[in-house]
């Protein structure tokens, strides 16, 4: 039997009010510590994007939020060394619950920051996703040859 591609699906929250953007600094874990990414995660498997979405960003920032309010508003196929990702950006409108660091070992550090004057330490992809969202693009390629 011939194994079929693979792409490795994850979700990213863009938490925006009054124009600010929601960034937790990257901590201890061996990818891009120090830099800044928003509410984000992995699909584990049998598991939709939007149930990984709701799920990772209470793990990350202990807030609640509903599948109802979430908005699909950006899709990002994505090169990394040798494999291929799908990134899926949601918003959402509103949320409940106390923002805190719920993962110290893996975020030493959150903050709201202008969106149009992010911080000079961030994730590459991730500053590339908000800037084409501000454009209004719903789908970007990122990490191919000639390609940012």
């Amino acid at each position: 039997m011939t194994s079929r591609f693979t792409l490795i699906p994850a979700v990213h929250l863009f938490l925006i009010r009054n124009q600010q953007v929601l960034l937790l600094r990257r901590f201890n874990t061996g990818y891009e510590d120090g830099n800044y990414s928003v509410p984000a995660g992995h699909l584990d498997g049998d598991e939709t994007a939007t149930a990984a979405m709701i799920r990772e960003t209470k793990e990350e920032t202990s807030l609640v939020i509903k599948p109802v309010d979430l908005k699909l508003i950006h899709v990002m196929h994505r090169k990394k060394l040798t494999e291929e990702r799908v990134d899926l950006f949601f918003t959402i409108p509103t949320w409940q619950g106390k923002l805190k660091i719920t993962e110290p070992h893996k975020c030493d550090y959150l903050s709201w920051f202008p969106v149009k004057k992010l911080p000079p330490n961030m994730v590459p992809y991730i500053r590339f996703a908000i800037r084409q969202y501000l454009k209004g693009n719903i789908y970007s390629e990122y990490g191919w040859k000639g390609e940012p």
